[in-house]
């Protein structure tokens, strides 16, 4: 779906350059937003080096163990098919408190884990398991005490308090995760019939 909608934002603005006769514009509008995209990254490259670092020393203190202890019985309500101690639990916790100081893309790779664990507890492999679909959900709309990213978008492009934002960045995330969560809660009751393991072959067939 995001493809055709990239396909359709490309295909409209060719014809209407055609249109008003200018479609130099379009070549240029290109080489603009490429230009544009290369500065951005390379302004976030110190911002996300920075706050990697300062998480590898929170991580070292023991803040995100302490963090995640924190989590545990937030993270047990929420996914409560996922067994006590399996591998999973921990990479959740993880992800979660990546997301929590705005570290996405820290955070990425212990979801791709999360996911793989979760899938291993899958009792059928061609559908999302619920607590898959909570994952998802959650690591979307996560609450974030810190939007690392748009702050160093923001002073990238020159912002004067490039931090305003983090008061309403923590009541937009904070309401988004009440809602992934409440969201996430009705369509477990709705499709819990759906999500059942499927029944085994009876004995002497198959």
């Amino acid at each position: 779906m995001v493809n055709f909608i990239w396909l359709f934002f490309i295909v409209a603005g060719f014809i209407v350059a055609a249109v008003k006769g200018n479609i130099e514009l379009v070549t240029q509008a290109a080489f603009e937003g490429a230009k544009s995209g290369v500065t951005v990254c390379f302004g976030l490259i110190s911002v996300m080096v920075f706050w990697l670092g300062m998480m590898r020393i929170a991580e070292d203190a023991g803040l995100l163990q302490k963090l995640a202890v924190l989590l545990r019985p937030f993270v047990r309500f929420l996914f409560p098919s996922v067994p006590k101690n399996h591998p999973a639990i921990g990479y959740i916790m993880s992800n979660m408190s990546a997301n929590i100081l705005g570290l996405g893309n820290a955070a990425t790779p212990m979801g791709i884990k999360a996911m793989q664990s979760l899938q291993s507890l899958n009792p059928n492999k061609d559908m999302a398991s619920p607590a898959m679909c909570t994952l998802l959900a959650l690591n979307t709309a996560s609450i974030t005490l810190i939007p690392t990213t748009l702050i160093a978008i923001r002073m990238n492009y020159q912002s004067v308090n490039p931090t305003e934002i983090v008061g309403t960045t923590l009541v937009a995330t904070f309401i988004s995760t009440l809602a992934a969560i409440a969201v996430d809660k009705w369509y477990r009751r709705r499709n819990r019939p759906t999500f059942q393991s499927p029944p085994a072959n009876p004995r002497g067939k198959g």
